[in-house]
């Protein structure tokens, strides 16, 4: 069941991205951020509710706010990043260090794979790495470029770890789901506020009625990024972490594979860390 869930992560993690990557070409990021968490925050206090779990309370859901916290900060350190440098070089670090982190913690706590299993994480992730779109050559990368990605790949993998702890039933898992939400809500609103006080754009070109038009699209963005949350939790908890982390962990080679069906053709690059993914996820099942 790891396995299952993790890879149902993957799938929703990549779907997200790629919907939220089309919605940022016609509404400024931040905006579809917040939106997209908003609506998911709705949506979320409606089914806390209706399945009472406001019973979970507990200190657990500190982790919750932790996680809600870094996430938003881990994003925006992504997209001045790429800003700053390569994004051949920025998404791919960034890749890698979303799944160090948990992969970490889990070798912490006592876990330890078998040479099936090692060999399949070894796979994957060089896998998640290419299909990210690695750029080989060009100018060196800033420092502070480094810096911003390796700080973005350390929340991305925090977040991932923290979600996990968040929680240990199912109403409790959505109860922290809702708490995380919000304080994503919160984090992000302040940024989206500090860049409006910039005079970055908040609305597109075209007015409100362009967001209007995509809260459909933006809700779906919100509540499958909630849904794999929810869906690695539950793959964290029922196998090793380490294994779910990779699985996990592959949803660029699913972006990819949207943006494929597109018509955005896949460099060679990223075309073989598909395949290696698949490779990996192969090994990792089989151990």
């Amino acid at each position: 069941m790891t396995a299952v869930f993790a890879l149902a992560t993957a799938l929703l993690w990549g779907l997200a991205d790629f919907g939220g990557g089309m919605l940022t070409r016609r509404i400024p990021a931040l905006t579809v951020v917040v939106v997209s968490q908003l609506l998911a925050v709705v949506v979320l206090g409606a089914v806390v509710v209706a399945t009472g779990g406001w019973s979970e309370a507990g200190p657990r859901l500190w982790y919750a706010v932790a996680a809600g916290v870094v996430g938003p900060a881990a994003m925006l350190c992504f997209y001045r990043a790429l800003a700053l440098g390569p994004m051949g070089v920025v998404s791919p670090l960034g890749a890698l260090g979303g799944v160090a982190v948990p992969v970490g913690v889990g070798l912490v706590i006592g876990e330890r794979p078998g040479l099936l299993q090692i060999a399949g994480i070894v796979v994957a992730v060089a896998g998640v790495v290419l299909a990210s779109g690695p750029g080989f050559g060009g100018a060196p990368v800033q420092r502070q470029t480094l810096v911003l990605t390796l700080v973005a790949a350390f929340g991305f993998g925090s977040v991932m770890a923290l979600i996990a702890e968040a929680s240990h039933t199912l109403t409790g898992l959505f109860l922290a789901l809702f708490v995380q939400r919000v304080c994503n809500v919160m984090v992000g609103g302040a940024a989206l506020f500090a860049s409006a006080r910039r005079g970055n754009p908040v609305l597109p070109a075209e007015g409100g009625g362009v967001i209007r038009a995509a809260l459909p699209a933006l809700a779906f963005v919100g509540l499958a990024d909630v849904a794999a949350n929810g869906t690695y939790s539950i793959a964290a908890q029922s196998g090793p972490v380490t294994v779910a982390a990779v699985l996990a962990s592959l949803y660029p080679v699913v972006t990819a594979l949207a943006a494929r069906g597109l018509g955005e053709r896949l460099r060679a690059v990223q075309a073989a860390g598909a395949g290696l993914a698949l490779v990996g996820t192969v090994l990792l099942a089989s151990g």
